[in-house]
């Protein structure tokens, strides 16, 4: 009976190692609203041009806020090997970027979480993907206050109106032929000169 008593226990203590070590368990949130806007890809020729814009290496991590399928992170990852985190609110956003982190062999560097982005300690990332819209980054500005200094942001489309970007880039996607502005910034944030709003 000791030895059936011993081995349960040992079991059991396995299983919850097992359980500890899957990246994949225990990291949603369930968050209980929906998304606040639609999901719109970025072409990959943008995604390059972000990345290439924060000059990404090894030693950042890179955090997406509105993954959608992952293919930031997962760029992020490819090319310079570093850590990248990805957060979508919507299940199957999620189920799409782990399942292209996996694909694309780099699920040891990306994390996909299920989170409400206006929940998060932005203190983690050393360069911030944002695609979304002028409301969502207003709301989003008192975490943005917990960034540290040195983190770059690349907005894609919509900047951060109340600060002066370092550098603006206007391309045209290869991939959908429209028209595609970025805005890099460092923390922490210039304040918006009056009156540069030219392109």
């Amino acid at each position: 009976m000791r030895h059936l008593v011993s081995l349960g226990l040992f079991v059991s203590t396995l299983v919850g190692v097992l359980v500890v070590a899957d990246p994949g368990m225990g990291q949603d949130k369930k968050p209980t609203r929906g998304p606040d806007c639609v999901y719109v890809p970025t072409p990959y020729d943008v995604v390059e041009k972000m990345l290439e814009m924060a000059k990404v290496k090894k030693s950042d991590i890179v955090w997406d806020l509105g993954c959608g399928d992952g293919r930031i992170v997962v760029e992020a990852a490819k090319k310079a090997g570093c850590k990248a985190v990805g957060f979508d609110i919507e299940p199957n956003r999620v189920k799409e970027a782990r399942a292209n982190a996996k694909k694309n062999k780099v699920e040891h560097l990306v994390t996909i979480k299920q989170e409400d982005i206006f929940t998060l300690d932005l203190s983690e990332p050393t360069v911030l993907c944002l695609y979304i819209l002028p409301s969502m980054m207003t709301k989003l500005k008192p975490q943005m206050a917990k960034l540290q200094p040195g983190t770059r942001i690349v907005a894609h489309d919509y900047p951060i109106t109340t600060a002066q970007e370092e550098k603006r880039i206007t391309m045209i996607s290869n991939e959908t032929n429209e028209k595609h502005t970025l805005y890099l910034y460092t923390v922490p944030l210039k304040p918006k000169n009056a009156g540069d709003d030219t392109e």
